[in-house]
């Protein structure tokens, strides 16, 4: 097949059309190229359950054995399950998922032994580089003796360890619907929930890489509805939505009323910080609310800001020893889980803090959630730099603002701040803005959006 790599490997990770931008040749191609850049002697690779993912799992195993690498192969998991195997056997990874995009993409994502990432800054480059040279002629023979291609059960073992990271034996039951979006939360959860105080109500736990019910993507608002719906049915304590490949959770009340990620990552902060006795470094992203640092301050700990992106939180977390990271698009990352994200282990995290008080999920986070968010907001525009330069210079100069170009443009005054980003893959600028009230709020957000689409 002619595969436009440029359209494919992506800043993070491998993702596109099956079989139009790529198949299992190209699959077994980015496997030699793996094993030859990461110059590992044994990988692990698992899948979701997308129709394409064991073809192309596999075609990947035969490619880095063919180069003398010794493979193991975990089947079924979750992104985080894969980082799990990654960091308890010190292995290097391959996870074949495409997350929440629709059924027709699959798609890869690296890291090195430990669950250290594999990004454009870190490998991926030179994996893209070699696969396009090896598209015509296929990758050089190899002189190595064949690794070999095993299976493994991790399932188990990984769940246990999330258990010994989150202590629930001593919570008050209680009853929490899961919407596993046909995705892979439909086969860790049952198995990381056993045995403990929980009434679980299952929604969409079908393996189903079609998705027949929903998007599994709980960050649209439009795919929660049947999660929020059923949490005031059933009376529950609270609601949990799992993105398709299961390493992002997204949380709603015992109203059905979706919790800010920035809240639960603040919550999470906080019992991090206290069980590392009051200190510690927490990352988050610069999107994130003002609530973030403010908790992260009042617990003892020690907030830095990051670009948005896990390679760059990832980063961070690594060089500052920090504790724990989260950011806005409900993914969490833990320095006890190899610096990765695991939405299930945040997921404990909020079972936990619910189960250790009398009070509900609402009441427990207002403490959190202080102040009031736009979302995300995007816009489609012809020059993403040129609106860049005319926002900065609306704002530039003005009293008692600041302009910082960390991650496109942050503008931040005393009551309010947004920040405007470019999309890496379309034409399209991303705003998110926040403020005191949600007057205040309004008013700088529609001041912004008026110059984005002008």
């Amino acid at each position: 097949m002619t595969a436009d790599l440029s359209q494919l490997v992506k800043a993070y990770d491998v993702r596109g059309v099956v079989p139009d931008q790529w198949d299992e040749t190209l699959a077994e191609l980015f496997g030699v190229a793996f094993a030859q850049v990461t110059g590992a002697d044994a990988i692990v690779t698992g899948h979701d359950m997308r129709p394409s993912s064991p073809g192309l799992s596999r075609a990947f195993a035969r490619g880095a054995a063919a180069l003398g690498v010794d493979v193991t192969e975990i089947g079924l998991c979750s992104t985080d399950q894969l980082y799990y195997a990654s960091g308890a056997f010190d292995l290097a990874g391959a996870m074949f998922t495409a997350s929440h995009n629709p059924a027709q993409y699959n798609g890869i994502k690296m890291c090195r032994a430990g669950a250290a990432p594999v990004g454009q800054d870190t490998g991926l480059t030179q994996i893209r580089e070699l696969v396009e040279s090896w598209i015509d002629s296929g990758a050089p023979s190899s002189d190595a003796k064949p690794g070999t291609i095993t299976e493994r059960d991790t399932l188990e073992d990984y769940a246990a360890h999330l258990r010994g990271l989150v202590d629930l034996t001593s919570i008050r039951p209680l009853k929490v619907v899961v919407d596993a979006g046909n995705g892979m939360g439909g086969h860790t959860v049952p198995t990381v929930f056993a045995g403990l105080p929980l009434t679980l109500v299952p929604m969409y736990f079908e393996l189903d890489g079609t998705f027949p019910n929903h998007e599994a993507n709980p960050l649209d608002p439009k795919n929660i509805v049947d999660l929020q719906k059923r949490v005031r049915e059933e009376s529950a304590d609270l609601g949990i939505a799992f993105d398709g490949d299961a390493d992002r959770c997204f949380v709603v009340d015992e109203r059905g009323e979706p919790v800010s990620p920035s809240a639960i990552t603040a919550l999470v902060a906080a019992r991090e910080l206290a069980r590392h006795g009051g200190k510690g470094t927490v990352i988050h992203n610069l999107i994130t609310s003002w609530s973030v640092p403010e908790v992260v301050r009042e617990n003892g700990g020690t907030p830095v800001r990051t670009r948005v992106g896990h390679s760059f939180i990832k980063a961070e977390m690594a060089t500052s020893g920090a504790i724990f990271g989260g950011e806005h698009s409900a993914h969490y990352y833990f320095k006890d889980f190899w610096n990765a994200d695991t939405g299930m282990l945040a997921a404990l995290h909020v079972l936990a803090a619910l189960g250790g008080q009398e009070g509900t999920l609402s009441a427990l986070v207002a403490q959190y959630d202080r102040y009031a968010g736009s979302g995300e907001i995007n816009s489609t525009v012809d020059d993403q730099t040129a609106r860049l330069v005319a926002i900065k210079a609306a704002y530039e100069g003005r009293e008692g603002v600041t302009l910082d170009e960390l991650d496109g443009l942050t503008v931040t005054s005393t009551d309010w701040w947004f920040n405007v980003r470019p999309s890496n893959t379309e034409p399209l600028l991303r705003l998110n803005a926040e403020a005191r009230d949600a007057a205040t709020m309004a008013k700088a957000r529609d001041e912004v959006l008026a110059i984005i689409r002008g």
